[in-house]
C-alpha cells in the first residue's frame, strides 16, 4: 500500500496522535526511529509501520509506503523521519510487584522519561504517575525512555489511593524530602519498597508526604537539592532489590 497525499484521511487520523487529546481518544501514539520501533515490536505495541518511499524496510512486518510530504506531516523532527510506527496502548496486566516508583506532579517529560528508563534498568516493577504528571506518550518523554516505555508497567492513579493500596500489600513507602528526613544511607529498604518523588519546583505534596512511612534525603555538599531525575537515579540504585 502507498499513501502520497498528506490530506489522506488515514494520515489526518495519525496526525491527531501528535496531541495528547488524540492519543487519549484513540489509545494510540506515534514513535520514530529504528531502535524505538524495534523495542515497541518486542513489546507487541506496533499496529502499523510507515516507511518513506525509496527506503528499505528493516523489519519483517509489512509497511505502508509514504511520500516525503506524509512523513513530514507525521514526524516530530524538523528534518522529518523515514520510519514511523503507529503503536497501541496495551492494558497493564496485574503483576507481582516488589519495587515501585511513584511520581507526584513531575512536569518535565524528559524527567519522566529518564526516571522510567532508570527504573526499568534497575529492575523496578511499576511506575505510578499522578494525574498531573507529564504525559508518558509525549514525544520528548518517549525519546527519553529509549524504549524502556515498552518494558515497564506504568499507569496513572491517585497517589493517596495508590499508597494506601501499597501499604496494604506490605510495602514500605519512602518519600524523598529535605525536611524531617533521614540521610539516605540510614534508610533501610523493606522486602517490598515504594519510592515517591515530587515535582521539580514544589516537591511532594503535603497530603501525599503525610502518608509515607519514611522520609529520606540525599546527603550532598554545596547544594540542597538535585534535578528530580538525577535524585531518582541515586535513590533507585540505592533501593534496588538485593542492595
Amino acid at each position: 500500500m502507498e499513501i502520497i497525499s498528506a490530506s489522506n484521511e488515514r494520515v489526518k487520523g495519525w496526525a491527531r496522535l501528535q496531541k495528547k487529546k488524540g492519543r487519549d481518544q484513540r489509545g494510540e501514539f506515534l514513535i520514530e526511529g529504528e531502535h524505538l520501533i524495534e523495542e515497541a515490536m518486542r513489546g507487541g505495541h506496533v499496529k502499523e509501520l510507515l516507511i518513506l518511499k525509496g527506503r528499505q524496510n528493516p523489519f519483517a512486518m509489512e509497511a505502508i509506503v509514504c511520500s516525503e510530504e506524509v512523513m513530514r506531516k507525521l514526524s516530530s523532527s524538523v528534518s522529518g523521519a523515514w520510519l514511523i510506527a503507529v503503536c497501541a496502548l496495551k492494558p497493564s496486566a496485574p503483576l507481582p510487584r516488589r519495587r515501585v516508583v511513584l511520581l507526584d506532579g513531575v512536569q518535565d517529560p524528559g524527567n519522566v522519561g529518564t526516571i522510567l528508563r532508570t527504573a526499568c534498568a534497575f529492575g523496578y516493577d511499576q511506575l505510578i504517575l499522578s494525574q498531573d504528571c507529564a504525559d508518558v506518550l509525549n514525544e520528548k518523554c518517549i525519546r527519553s525512555t529509549q524504549g524502556a516505555l515498552f518494558h515497564l508497567n506504568w499507569q496513572r492513579q491517585d497517589l493517596c489511593g495508590a499508597i494506601a493500596q501499597l501499604q496494604e500489600e506490605g510495602f514500605t513507602v519512602i518519600a524523598t524530602a529535605l525536611r524531617q528526613s533521614r540521610p539516605l544511607r540510614e534508610v533501610s529498604a523493606g522486602e517490598k519498597t515504594a519510592l515517591v518523588f515530587g515535582s521539580e519546583g514544589q516537591g511532594i505534596r503535603p497530603q501525599v508526604l503525610s502518608l509515607c512511612d519514611q522520609r529520606a534525603r540525599i546527603e550532598m555538599d554545596h547544594f540542597e537539592s538535585l534535578n528530580v531525575a538525577v535524585a531518582a537515579g541515586i535513590c533507585l540504585y540505592r533501593f534496588r532489590e538485593g542492595s
